[in-house]
């Protein structure tokens, strides 16, 4: 089965984004430990409304 260029772009832009979206997990659990506390449930709720944006942003580029 071959994969054309576009959609090799579209599967590593996928890939990349969701691994950058686990370092950031996994680095606010290594900042904050596991009692995450007042300012660490704030930076998860962030790095998911963050996802949510780049994701959008990568599906708008993705489309042209």
């Amino acid at each position: 089965m071959d994969i054309d260029a576009e959609m090799r772009r579209k599967i590593v832009v996928s890939i990349v984004s969701v691994g950058v979206f686990f370092a950031v997990f996994i680095g606010i659990g290594a900042t904050f430990g596991p009692d995450l506390g007042d300012t660490g449930g704030l930076a998860l709720v962030g790095s998911i409304a963050l996802f949510i944006l780049v994701m959008a942003g990568a599906g708008v580029y993705l489309g042209e």
